[in-house]
């Protein structure tokens, strides 16, 4: 059987580039792990130092360049997309939109090192528009600094990393069950930490409709916006009369209100997460009449177009009834029926 080493002696680049291609292309396959070994086989002067650093920079810029394209092509739409597979949804989104509120572009120099943040961040960063150049500048660095911290780790620990790597050649093929079986556990975990938080944000809703009826009908109810700045920047479209609010800090949208107060909460986030979780913080509170946005902002829009649609249609004419032309020529009756 082949060792450890000579593997990584034949094999060695090309896995590093694979690896880091296909985490910057949001693949859930860690490539930090990779660039760990590698860089302990470096110190060992198994595997080319320049070849692993260049290849790797080549395959994170690539990779994020994809998402940065398709984020300034399709703005919030790819933001929604990798929150619905993700699996920590909202919180992937909301913690980018965080960071970048906060940092701009010089997120992306640490956004590697946290979990979600990496695939996020480039697409995001496309959505904010972004110069290109500014961003390869920045992702760039980014990535340079990710690389030499793995690769430095992989050298300093080299030497527990040789013991692990004869241990798992002595294993054989056994390594990769339990490696398998690891990687199917956390997937197991994550997934079940997603339905536990879908059961915990199940509350009662209003649909749009009745939103809108409430309005009509002359109550006013308290409407909360809590999509993050960014958020508010990519789809500037608004519920007339909501207030932005804060997630961390909702009540002050709501200081001096009664506990009574009608509270309907909005996102754009899948299964309204963000709206959910505000309205459970209210409801901690003392406020009892709190509902999220059922499809949030979007379903509030698609019941303004039905509205529309419904206002613009011109009443259908009953079979046998003949109606009068709205505006009769010279001596024109009109038809009869």
């Amino acid at each position: 059987m082949q060792t450890i080493a000579s593997l990584a002696a034949q094999y060695g680049l090309p896995l590093v580039f694979l690896s880091v291609l296909l985490e910057s292309l949001g693949v859930p396959i860690p490539a930090m792990p990779v660039l760990i070994v590698a860089g302990a086989l470096c110190a060992a002067s198994t595997m080319s130092l320049p070849g692993v650093v260049v290849l790797a920079l080549i395959a994170c810029v690539a990779g994020d360049m994809v998402w940065f394209s398709v984020g300034r092509a399709y703005g919030g739409k790819v933001l929604k997309l990798l929150c619905r597979i993700s699996l920590s949804p909202d919180s992937c989104v909301r913690q980018t939109e965080n960071f970048y509120d906060r940092w701009g572009s010089r997120t992306l120099l640490f956004a590697k090192f946290i979990p979600g943040l990496a695939t996020v961040a480039p697409p995001l960063a496309g959505a904010a528009k972004l110069p290109r150049h500014v961003f390869v500048l920045f992702d760039l660095a980014g990535s340079l600094i990710w690389i030499a911290v793995s690769l430095a780790i992989g050298a300093v620990f080299s030497s527990q990393i040789d013991r692990v790597g004869a241990l798992l050649t002595r294993l054989g093929t056994m390594a990769f069950f339990v490696l398998g079986a690891l990687l199917a556990a956390f997937l197991a975990f994550k997934w079940w930490e997603r339905r536990r938080l879908y059961r915990t944000l199940r509350m009662a809703r209003i649909s749009a409709e009745e939103l809108r009826r409430l309005m009509l009908d002359g109550h006013k109810p308290v409407i909360l916006d809590v999509r993050s700045e960014s958020a508010r920047k990519l789809d500037t479209r608004e519920i007339p009369g909501a207030l932005p609010v804060d997630v961390t800090q909702p009540a002050l949208a709501l200081a001096g209100l009664p506990p009574g107060t009608e509270v309907v909460v909005f996102c754009t986030c899948p299964n309204e997460a963000s709206a959910a979780r505000v309205a459970r913080a209210l409801m901690d509170l003392g406020f009892r009449r709190v509902r999220p946005l059922a499809g949030g902002l979007d379903a509030w829009y698609e019941s303004e177009a039905k509205v529309a649609v419904e206002i613009s249609t011109p009443p259908v004419v009953q079979a046998g009834v003949a109606i009068a032309p709205l505006i009769d020529g010279p001596g024109h009756r009109g038809a009869q029926g």
